[in-house]
């Protein structure tokens, strides 16, 4: 049962939205703003149960940083609608309450960190994770620290992209290793902050990217794409720019995304994405949720493929956050890549040899909660 619950009506546009705080340690949860079409109350409660779950799988105690709550907000509205920034400026006017004491919270789906960033400056709060700074030993410094992290670019993106899916690529790796996949190949679908990195690291690390998915559609290509030129071109909302492709690229309808035939496949954008009606078209022999929440329930019961799940491979855009603002991590490309490829592999070792990744995932995280109950 949720902690806390939340449905806020713009007074505009009528748009729904939804903050949803499954948990609180030390009186503080952690968890993104989504911005989609559809989104439900539902929805946001399974996402906030998944960061719990999240944070708990990162704890560690001998680290500065201790995990949060989990928490997640969701808004009912088209991110590509003129009238977006002006809908999410009202939502988060609605919710500073709890923004300023209770939820920390950054990008997800359908929406840009600099855009929040914007928006919270001009409803007059510190920052979209003020919520932790009475946990801080150094405001100042550790405020100063993570500042420095977001400046820093690697190969002409910035950190603060490649985070997220530079682990899902450690997560996907470490499948890949444990089902001794030789020559793998992948699909990913989403072209955004996690799905663009997944696809350089896991080309960067000789898996050829057979295929993309964006909001226009599918591009592929069986001996592989050119992920760096389409990465470093893409719009900000990971649209691919077709004016970029090579002559031997295809462009498909983007219902056909999972007619690419690949290894491994990497659902990055939406919540639901593997469902019912299409899991018995899923071929891959691994499947890596880097989006949160992409295959349902029924259809990961009737896929046949390792699925490691969301917990697990998409958490690391969150406690880069959290090391980085507690001293964990400094802020450098490498410190991060090395504490995120340490703790990824680790994680991802400890689930994919169970019958179900998911459940030991969860049970480790339970576990984990409870320590840190005892503790805090």
């Amino acid at each position: 049962m949720s902690y806390l619950e939340v449905t806020w009506t713009d007074p505009a546009t009528h748009a729904k939205g939804y903050l949803v705080i499954d948990r609180l340690v030390r009186g503080v949860s952690s968890g993104g703003l989504r911005m989609r079409a559809g989104c439900t109350l539902d929805e946001v409660r399974g996402l906030a149960a998944g960061m719990t779950a999240k944070e708990a799988l990162n704890y560690d105690p001998d680290a500065r940083y201790v995990p949060l709550g989990g928490a997640k907000g969701g808004i009912d509205f088209d991110p590509y609608d003129p009238r977006a920034e002006d809908v999410l400026t009202n939502y988060l006017y609605a919710m500073s309450p709890y923004v300023e004491r209770f939820w920390t919270m950054g990008e997800d789906l359908g929406l840009r960190q600099s855009t929040i960033d914007r928006v919270i400056e001009k409803i007059g709060l510190r920052s979209s994770i003020q919520a932790v700074y009475p946990l801080l030993d150094d405001e100042e410094k550790a405020r100063q620290r993570l500042a420095d992290a977001f400046q820093v670019t690697v190969d002409g993106v910035g950190l603060d992209e490649l985070v997220g899916g530079y682990g899902v690529a450690q997560a996907a790796l470490t499948g890949i290793e444990h089902l001794g996949l030789t020559g793998a190949t992948a699909f990913v679908q989403g072209f955004g902050s996690m799905g663009g990195a997944t696809a350089r690291y896991l080309a960067q690390n000789g898996v050829k990217v057979v295929g993309l998915a964006d909001v226009h559609g599918v591009v592929a290509n069986p001996r592989g794409l050119d992920v760096e030129t389409l990465l470093l071109s893409r719009d900000q909302h990971g649209g691919i720019d077709r004016t970029r492709l090579r002559e031997q690229d295809e462009q498909l309808d983007g219902e056909r995304w999972l007619d690419v035939e690949a290894d491994v496949l990497v659902p990055a954008a939406t919540s639901y994405a593997i469902n019912a009606g299409n899991a018995h078209r899923v071929r891959a022999k691994l499947v890596v949720e880097a989006a949160n929440m992409p295959v349902t329930e029924e259809a990961e019961a009737e896929i046949d493929a390792l699925v490691i799940p969301d917990v697990v491979a998409n958490s690391a855009t969150n406690s880069w956050w959290w090391w980085t603002l507690f001293g964990d991590v400094e802020a450098t490309a490498e410190s991060a890549f090395d504490k995120i490829a340490t703790t990824m592999r680790r994680l991802t070792k400890g689930v994919v040899d169970q019958p179900s990744p998911r459940a030991a995932a969860l049970r480790i995280a339970a576990e984990a909660s409870e320590e840190i109950a005892r503790r805090f």
